[in-house]
């Protein structure tokens, strides 16, 4: 593997072949594991929906003997269903973070690829910068209440 230094962008910064290939494969890594993440999000908020949707239909059961004790309940599940909404905004942060290291990653490779060959007329895929710096701007969530975004 060349280990001469090799030009990175116009501001005349020189690094290492390898030091480019290891700070790509660690920007890979961090988006694989953002993906694991938003997985590991998905699955959780689908079985609380599951677990939640079960209480709820428990408690309209017990509701016919005892609406007193059953509406606090209720509400406190119906809030905690809203609070369930963090998924989709994590997830949205997660895909636009893995959309960002990705486009780092893939322009170290094609400046890493310019430079070791001059000749070549192949230029690789580079993923897009996003678009919007935040995809998510709400920070936090009441009962009731929705911010579009």
């Amino acid at each position: 593997m060349q280990t001469a230094p090799l030009s990175v962008s116009e501001s005349g910064i020189t690094l290492p072949l390898l030091m480019l290939a290891e700070v790509q494969d660690s920007l890979l890594v961090a988006t694989h594991d953002l993906g694991r993440l938003d997985d590991l999000l998905q699955h959780a908020s689908d079985n609380l929906m599951k677990k939640f949707d079960g209480a709820m239909q428990a408690l309209g059961h017990i509701a016919a003997h005892n609406m007193h004790g059953v509406r606090p309940v209720r509400d406190d599940l119906y809030t905690a269903v809203t609070e369930l909404q963090f998924q989709d905004m994590a997830s949205q942060l997660i895909v636009h973070t893995t959309k960002v290291l990705r486009h780092c990653a893939d322009r170290l490779a094609v400046e890493s690829m310019r430079d070791a060959e001059e000749d070549s007329d192949v230029m690789p895929f580079v993923q897009s910068f996003p678009e919007r710096p935040n995809p998510v701007t709400q920070s936090e969530m009441d009962g009731g209440s929705m911010e579009l975004f």
